[in-house]
């Protein structure tokens, strides 16, 4: 029930149908209950209507589940510390709900994970109390494309494709989902997880060519935001992408990783994959190496000892969403360099444990005032947050390190600005 099981809730009562909750974690399951909403982009209101409707229960027994006809399981698919894909929450899902499955039931995995996961993986455990995939239970693929912060699309508006682990799966999961939204059936569910992994490495790639590009023009004196506003005028061959402090979320910087982990059993090796990564997982080192030269040269001073505000600590704007930040890591890295840190972000009061950032736990946004403002060296905005003033924090600061272009419509003070 997070940031793609939660939506579907809504999308699926929003269209008539009684829907259950489940999560393991208990704080989640007493929250909904009261009616109280835990993610930005769903309103507390539409989560107490549903609530109060009955047509919405929640739970974190999983013998409760034999009681729904289509179970879709949406958990989190990370990468290892040696980035290798970590598949223990679909595992543990899919053995925790195995013993309450009854014939007729649909499962259908949502996480982005490798061709051959849910064929592989997960039907040997559904099949080990008797029930035959494809007659007694069926099994489906149907990737997540949830943008979080995008207003333009809902669940209800974005196309879902689906793939089956037979024929008869494949149809059933087509017709679960054509109630709330458009379904684009594939021929089996190791092209549906294929589908999604595209859609990922797509984005990751270009969005690492762009801030390529943003280093080698940075060098020529050229300003990246420029050429790409001029780029995107034309009507055919070209799709702007942007440049940033290096790429966030729970897709972007894992998904990738999941195929060229698979490609290994086959002996191909995604050289142009791994090469997009090396560049996005470099960009957080490359603002922080901006940040010191901008303030030798500027404020002759060091970043050792230096008070240093980071206006954002989501992974992009609008969202309060964490995951995989790039802020959090320009945050180690400056106080490894001896750097007093501070951040601020509208969206996120105090930074949650995470298993890749502990030092920063329990960290808690600053109020941004023109006297906090004046207490720090320099501001580095990591995430474009449309509700922050920026012109304010230009004004009030002493040295604005921007890797957004945040501060594009600023007309004052502009050589306090430095583009990162």
């Amino acid at each position: 029930l997070g940031y793609v099981g939660l939506p579907l809730v809504k999308a699926f009562w929003k269209a008539g149908y009684p829907v259950l909750g489940f999560d393991v974690d208990t704080s989640k399951i007493e929250r909904l209950k009261r009616g109280e909403s835990y993610i930005r982009h769903i309103a507390g209101d539409d989560v107490a209507a549903m609530v109060k409707s009955g047509k919405f229960e929640v739970t974190a027994d999983y013998a409760a589940l034999s009681s729904a006809d289509a179970i879709l399981i949406c958990v989190p698919t990370p990468l290892t510390r040696h980035q290798d894909p970590d598949l223990s929450y679909v595992m543990s899902s899919t053995e925790g709900l195995q013993p309450h499955l009854r014939a007729g039931q649909l499962v259908v995995l949502e996480s982005t994970t490798f061709p051959g996961t849910t064929r592989e993986f997960m039907k040997p455990i559904l099949e080990r109390g008797g029930l035959k995939l494809g007659e007694d239970v069926f099994l489906a693929y149907s990737p997540e494309r949830e943008d979080p912060g995008n207003p333009q699309f809902s669940t209800a508006d974005i196309p879902k494709v689906v793939g089956g682990d037979d024929p008869v799966s494949t149809e059933l999961a087509q017709a679960v989902y054509e109630k709330i939204t458009k379904v684009v059936p594939v021929s089996s569910a190791d092209t549906a997880e294929a589908v999604k992994l595209t859609e990922n490495i797509f984005r990751a790639v270009n969005i690492a060519l762009v801030n390529e590009l943003k280093l080698v023009f940075e060098r020529m004196g050229i300003d990246i935001w420029e050429v790409i506003e001029a780029a995107k005028t034309k009507p055919f061959g070209y799709m702007p992408f942007y440049p940033g402090p290096g790429w966030g979320g729970h897709c972007i910087p894992i998904d990738p990783f999941y195929l060229t982990w698979k490609a290994r059993e086959y002996g191909v090796m995604t050289r142009f994959i791994e090469l997009a990564g090396q560049v996005n997982t470099s960009m957080p080192d490359h603002v922080v190496r901006r940040l010191a030269e901008s303030m030798d040269t500027r404020l002759s001073k060091g970043l050792k000892g230096s008070k240093v505000l980071i206006v954002g600590a989501a992974y992009k704007k609008n969202v309060d969403d964490m995951r995989e930040s790039p802020a959090l890591r320009i945050m180690e890295t400056l106080q490894a360099r001896g750097a007093d840190i501070s951040y601020y972000d509208p969206f996120i009061a105090e930074i949650i444990a995470t298993r890749e950032h502990a030092t920063l736990t329990g960290m808690r946004s600053i109020a941004l005032t023109k006297d906090s403002l004046a207490k720090f060296d320099a501001a580095l905005i990591s995430t474009d947050h449309d509700n922050v003033d920026y012109e304010f924090i230009v004004t009030n600061s002493k040295l604005v390190v921007d890797t957004r272009n945040a501060t594009r419509a600023v007309t004052q003070h502009r050589d306090r600005i430095v583009r990162a």
